[in-house]
């Protein structure tokens, strides 16, 4: 199995799904058979892509996984489609012990194809995120440059080293990315060397600036790089790959 990597944070509005969708998109222009699963009931990542939600969550009907995969508008990219389904959204946020270790069988057991899969996680640690975690080999956590970027982080990284804890686990710590960033605010500088001060090299060294062109490129069912491939937040995005891809 190729790189499985879950990119999650309990905190919502930090770009965990904006990373997903511009990553998956830019490691299949990068030649990576790559694959975006969409675990969040808002569904975001697939609105993101310009396809629709599913009817029922693949992860909850009895068909074999792979029959549910639906091609993207950018080659080389697939999703696994989230659903909105009241019924699904509560049998996979409410999962027991032991149905959760069902998914992550049923997850893990489909993903041989590809050499690359992101899993975009709901913005909470309940047992949909550690599913996710379960299923993977690495984690990115994107964290935004403010005030509370910090909070929750040390729950975040507890459940992290349970699941590494874990007998068998594969689950190695990616990384964390700084998002929403602007230089020319002193809060974020500080932030910024805050988190690197703590977390050292498990920082990646790009970051995300803010920008309009990232926050608008999902309602055009595109990437930032196919809806303004010029703008910064591109750019960064591109690095981010890069960086991504060098860490094997």
């Amino acid at each position: 199995m190729g790189r499985v990597i879950c990119i999650a944070n309990q905190k919502g509005g930090v770009g965990k799904t904006t990373t997903s969708l511009n990553l998956a998109v830019l490691l299949a222009i990068a030649g990576q058979r790559t694959l975006l699963v969409d675990l969040d009931p808002q569904c975001n990542a697939t609105t993101g892509l310009g396809l629709a939600p599913s009817e029922r969550h693949a992860l909850v009907d009895s068909r074999p996984l792979r029959e549910s995969f639906v091609d993207t508008y950018q080659l080389g990219l697939s999703l696994l489609p989230g659903s909105r389904s009241f019924q699904d959204v509560d049998a996979l946020a409410n999962s027991s012990d032991t149905h959760a270790s069902m998914l992550a069988t049923h997850l893990s057991g489909s993903l041989g194809s590809f050499d690359t899969v992101l899993i975009d996680c709901p913005p909470s640690l309940g047992p949909l995120t550690r599913t996710a975690l379960t299923s993977a080999s690495e984690v990115l956590m994107p964290i935004q440059c403010e005030y509370f970027a910090m909070e929750g982080l040390t729950q975040m990284i507890d459940v992290i080293r349970q699941v590494i804890d874990r007998p068998n686990s594969r689950l190695t710590f990616g990384g964390i990315l700084l998002t929403m960033y602007d230089a020319s605010l002193e809060l974020t500088v500080e932030v910024d060397r805050e988190v690197r001060d703590f977390f050292g090299e498990v920082v990646f060294q790009n970051v995300i600036p803010r920008d309009v062109a990232v926050s608008e490129a999902p309602s055009h069912g595109r990437s930032v790089v196919d809806y303004a491939p010029r703008s910064r937040g591109a750019r960064a995005y591109v690095e981010l790959c890069q960086e991504v891809l060098e860490r094997v």
